[in-house]
């Protein structure tokens, strides 16, 4: 009986035609280059990492308490507060209220003016898909039936569709606003421009209003369509504003709403000053008191705050690139000393 064949090798050795290119590339005979990580290399690596980013920390921080904030809290939680006859469940809606304040020294350039609200959850994940993509963007067959997203503030209780819906669009901030600034015994209002406080690609792409031929936007929201404001509006989307650039999906109020944030404790842009419009004196905040917060234990405030070449105020920024830099020259430190100290054992050995 013949013994099996021992050379397995060569059953399964691959065809010609199967083997690669005989070349550098294929055949992995490339030059190649290896860095060899000395003390040398490594330790003005850290340090010029580390010290680059402490200055580059200390400018941002600098920058950052250069900008100036006054912030104003118009909650009215307790008795004795600011608009707290406001936040009766008897009270007619809507409430006014006053805010007097003074400001000591002059905001340099535009000043930004945000609203705040706290212990807001904008970033739950239901509340953040209850919207309909396709209804802001301008579709007139969702504008009329909107999608399940919306739920439970897609219709009404006529089953009537609701434009905007959901609950994004339901619950956005509506206290209005105005600033007087004392002159000579006399408040005169202080013009607050509301235009480009959205992002341009907000205004301009992702959200459009409902066109259908001639009909004007009353009429495809009201007649055409028989469409319903959402629950908590004083009024429907058509007349947000008497500007036709500004009402509608396309008001940038509502456009600045409906990018949901982050944190529980959040500032959204609401009017911009021109320079040398807030300069020291006394002002007033008169405020149309419609946006309810207590019931949650929120907190709303209305802040002015100047502006820098890195935007608004942030300190965290600085800060982290002060925390980065200080660790990475810490350690350099801890290596030099390390290398001095077992450089001459080393020399020994070899």
């Amino acid at each position: 009986m013949k013994p099996p064949s021992r050379n397995f090798a060569n059953k399964h050795e691959p065809l010609p035609s199967q083997r690669p290119d005989n070349t550098a590339f294929t055949q992995q005979r490339l030059p190649a280059w290896q860095p060899l990580l000395s003390a040398s290399i490594i330790l003005p690596f850290f340090f010029l990492i580390g010290l680059s980013f402490i200055g580059i920390g200390i400018g941002l921080h600098y920058s950052s308490n250069s900008i100036r904030e006054s912030e104003h809290d118009y909650t009215g939680a307790l008795d004795g507060e600011d608009c707290f006859h406001c936040t009766s469940a008897n009270v007619s809606r809507p409430c006014l209220c006053n805010i007097t304040f003074n400001i000591t020294e002059d905001f340099q350039g535009a000043v930004f003016v945000y609203y705040e609200l706290s212990n807001f959850y904008q970033n739950h994940y239901r509340y953040m898909i209850s919207r309909d993509e396709n209804q802001l963007s301008g579709d007139l067959y969702s504008l009329k039936n909107p999608g399940n997203e919306c739920a439970p503030y897609r219709v009404n209780s006529e089953q009537k569709p609701i434009a905007p819906c959901g609950a994004v669009a339901n619950s956005m901030f509506n206290d209005v606003i105005t600033l007087y600034r004392n002159q000579n015994g006399t408040y005169v209002e202080v013009p607050l421009d509301g235009k480009g406080i959205s992002w341009w690609t907000d205004y301009n792409i992702k959200f459009r209003n409902p066109t259908n031929g001639n009909e004007s936007l009353e009429q495809i929201f009201q007649e055409s369509l028989g469409t319903e404001k959402p629950n908590r509006w004083i009024t429907k989307a058509y007349n947000l504003s008497s500007d036709p650039n500004n009402t509608g999906f396309i008001n940038e109020d509502f456009i600045v709403w409906m990018r949901s944030a982050a944190l529980p404790t959040f500032r959204k842009l609401y009017r911009r000053i021109e320079s040398g419009n807030f300069k020291n004196g006394e002002y007033q905040l008169r405020i149309e008191y419609n946006y309810p917060v207590v019931s949650f234990q929120g907190r709303k405030k209305i802040v002015f705050s100047s502006v820098s070449w890195m935007g608004g105020k942030n300190p965290f920024l600085g800060i982290a690139y002060l925390v980065f830099g200080s660790l990475c020259t810490l350690f350099a430190i801890i290596m030099l000393v390390v290398f001095i100290k077992y450089q001459g054992k080393m020399d020994d050995d070899i």
